[in-house]
């Protein structure tokens, strides 16, 4: 059955609640939901943090007058599974509702279409599919830590027109415009952690929290730093205190150094090298295990470079700005690429403007294999 406009409406509402979610309901999905009666909205909710009620639970309570008979539009099929709370499913069917539109299935191992299938045993219509693309994203990043322990990894970088992240003389502030800034803020609100490059800690001192917007929530602050060359003084290590911050170094980092470092309330995790290099793979799977389910790099070109060659980005969001300043400092480094005909070709590109800037989205996973 084809959705009627109504139908759009409807989850159009789900998946902007669903969003309020993102980066604080790990390991959870981010998920919206209304409730709908008389072709008006009586209730709406979404999930808001892990081991809270779900999106459901809390759309059925906000309700202004009894749910029974009416629709419920929800982004993810509801879970059917006891865990911190109730199965959702039973809850839709306590409620007494009469229909229950899915934006997408859940094809994780403890739902796959069962609760589905439940609904419809007690009487319950069930529609899926509404707006489905829209609703898969809001969930690829639970998906992909669920089945494979690591998290979903976006790559964000600003150039300028002619590949440029800095000038002749290392000065980047600033490349995009101030309206593009805020959109990068709105971004990092919606991860679990923020990852840098030590280089860009000593060149810029950055806070990588969230300074813009309503409902700010400041992710996890993740320094690759090899030499453990991270100042004590530096924002990073001075705000650990109040912001999570891991910083992943070699394990022959020096031990004082170190101590002094984790006194600060940063946590540090040592890794052998690989071919001289951080085992970046090693990175994400120590992540996964804190039930980190995204991640925003914001680096450099050697840093972008070495997550790209090795097949670890899904996502990526170039911000282009309409500037010219030459130089050695490109945005990427080295893919041994000699050929135009094996380059990397990205996916699904999304294209727009912000600001002055052109902001490129695209998606590097079926150029991967991930």
């Amino acid at each position: 059955m084809k959705p009627t406009e109504k139908d759009i409406e409807y989850m159009h509402r789900a998946v902007t609640l669903a969003k309020r979610g993102k980066g604080r309901t790990s390991p959870n999905p981010a998920v919206g939901c209304i409730v709908v009666k008389n072709d008006q909205v009586i209730g709406e909710g979404y999930h808001k943090k892990a081991g809270g009620p779900h999106a459901e639970i809390n759309a059925i309570k906000s309700c202004k007058v009894r749910p029974k008979g009416a629709t419920v539009y929800v982004t993810l099929e509801p879970c059917n599974h006891h865990g911190k709370t109730g199965p959702c499913s039973q809850a839709l069917i306590e409620a007494g509702v009469s229909e229950v539109v899915v934006g997408c299935k859940d094809s994780s191992i403890a739902s796959n279409g069962s609760s589905i299938e439940e609904l419809r045993r007690a009487g319950i219509k069930v529609r899926y599919g509404v707006l489905q693309n829209e609703c898969a994203c809001l969930v690829e990043d639970f998906l992909k830590h669920k089945f494979t322990g690591i998290p979903f990894v976006i790559l964000k970088a600003a150039w300028t027109l002619d590949g440029k992240i800095a000038t002749v003389t290392g000065d980047s502030k600033w490349i995009s415009s101030p309206e593009s800034r805020q959109l990068a803020h709105k971004i990092r609100n919606q991860v679990d952690a923020v990852v840098v490059g030590s280089n860009t800690v000593l060149a810029d001192d950055p806070e990588l929290t969230v300074r813009y917007g309503k409902n700010r929530n400041s992710p996890m602050r993740i320094v690759i730093d090899s030499g453990l060359v991270t100042p004590i003084k530096s924002k990073i290590v001075q705000m650990a205190g109040k912001i999570p911050t891991l910083i992943f170094t070699a394990k022959d980092a020096n031990q004082n150094r170190l101590r002094k470092i984790e006194g600060f309330g940063v946590q540090v995790v040592q890794s052998p090298k690989k071919k001289k290099q951080l085992d970046l793979k090693r990175l994400l799977v120590e992540l996964g295990k804190l039930d980190v389910m995204s991640v925003l790099v914001e680096s450099g070109g050697a840093l972008a470079s070495a997550l790209i060659a090795n097949g670890l980005v899904d996502r990526g969001i170039f911000f282009i700005a309409p500037k010219f300043v030459g130089g050695k400092y490109c945005a990427l480094g080295d893919l041994a690429i000699k050929k135009m005909e094996n380059c990397i070709r990205l996916n699904s590109s999304r294209t727009y403007c912000c600001g002055p800037d052109i902001i490129i989205e695209t998606d590097f996973r079926n150029n991967q294999g991930i």
